[in-house]
C-alpha cells in the first residue's frame, strides 16, 4: 500500500551536503532532500530564489508548498523575505499527510539559519498554524490529493512542488494532480519543481503549463513552469513539441493507471 502507516514513522536523520540535515524516510526508500545538492541550498535555490524574482514587486504572495515534509521550503520562504527585508506578505498552505513528522519538528536540528524561527518552527508543530502582521502559515493535515480539492478554493501565485519522487509517489505527478494545481493557478502561476523527468514534464504540459529547465549554481538543473512565459537567468524554455515528437511514446502519468488513487469521492 502507499501510504503504510506501519512504515512512515521509520526515518533516518542524515546530513546533506551544504551541511543543513534532512531525513530518509524508510517507507519511500529516499531522502527529504538532494543529498547532493543540501537541504537548505535545495530549497533556495529550486524553490525560493526563482519564485520570489518572477514575482518581485508584488505587495502579497499565496504559496502552496506540496508537501510540508520537514518545512525547508517554508521556512526557507520565511527567512528569505526577513533576511532581504523585501515588502511583501505572505500566505503559505501546505498539506502534510505524517501528521507524527510535524509534531516533531520542534524538536528537530535545522541549521543555524533557521535560529529565529524558533517560535514559528514550535507554533507550526503544536498548531499546524502561525500568524503575524506579515506571514500567515497553515500546514493541512491530510493526504494532499484529497485536502486541496476539498479545502482550497483560492489561485496562488507560487508552487512548490516537491513530493517524494514520481517512481515512489506517483499520485502526486499525475495529470489528474497537476489538473488540480492548474485549476488553482494564477496566469502568472510560477511552479517550481527539482523533478525533470518525463512524466513530470508531460503531466504539466498537458494541463497548459509552459515548461523551463533552470541552472542555477550549487545545485542540479530542476524545472519550473508557468501559463505564461518565464525569462531571466538560467532560465532555458523547453520545445515541448519538438520533445513528443522526437519521443511519441512520452505520456504523463494517469490515475487510472495506478494500483491506488487518493481521490475525493
Amino acid at each position: 500500500m502507499l501510504y503504510d502507516e506501519l512504515l512512515r514513522s521509520e526515518k533516518e536523520t542524515i546530513v546533506s551536503d551544504d551541511g543543513s540535515l534532512t531525513l530518509f524516510s524508510k517507507h519511500f526508500n529516499e531522502a527529504y532532500h538532494s543529498t547532493s545538492d543540501g537541504a537548505l541550498r535545495e530549497s533556495l535555490q529550486k524553490h525560493v530564489l526563482p519564485a520570489l524574482r518572477h514575482h518581485q514587486g508584488k505587495k502579497h504572495l499565496r504559496i502552496l508548498d506540496i508537501c510540508f515534509g520537514l518545512g525547508y521550503n517554508t521556512l526557507a520562504t520565511f527567512y528569505y523575505i526577513q533576511q532581504t527585508g523585501l515588502d511583501v506578505t505572505v500566505e503559505i498552505v501546505s498539506p502534510e499527510f505524517d501528521e507524527a513528522l510535524v509534531r516533531s519538528l520542534k524538536d528537530f536540528d535545522y541549521p543555524s539559519e533557521f535560529d529565529a524561527l524558533r517560535p514559528v518552527i514550535e507554533a507550526l508543530s503544536e498548531q499546524f498554524h502561525y500568524e503575524d502582521a506579515q506571514f500567515k502559515i497553515t500546514i493541512l493535515i491530510g493526504d494532499a490529493r484529497k485536502v486541496i480539492p476539498r479545502f482550497l478554493i483560492q489561485k496562488f501565485d507560487i508552487i512548490y512542488q516537491d513530493a517524494f519522487s514520481p517512481k515512489v509517489n506517483p499520485t502526486l505527478w499525475t495529470k489528474e494532480w497537476f489538473a488540480d494545481l492548474r485549476a488553482r493557478s494564477n496566469d502568472d502561476t510560477i511552479l517550481t519543481t527539482y523533478s525533470i523527468a518525463s512524466v513530470t514534464r508531460m503531466g504539466l504540459h498537458e494541463n497548459g503549463f509552459r515548461l523551463y529547465y533552470y541552472d542555477t549554481s550549487g545545485v542540479r538543473r530542476s524545472l519550473l513552469a508557468s501559463p505564461s512565459e518565464l525569462e531571466g537567468e538560467g532560465i532555458t524554455p523547453i520545445d515541448m513539441a519538438h520533445k513528443i515528437a522526437c519521443n511519441p511514446d512520452a505520456k504523463a502519468l494517469y490515475d487510472h493507471e495506478l494500483e491506488e488513487v487518493h481521490r475525493q469521492p
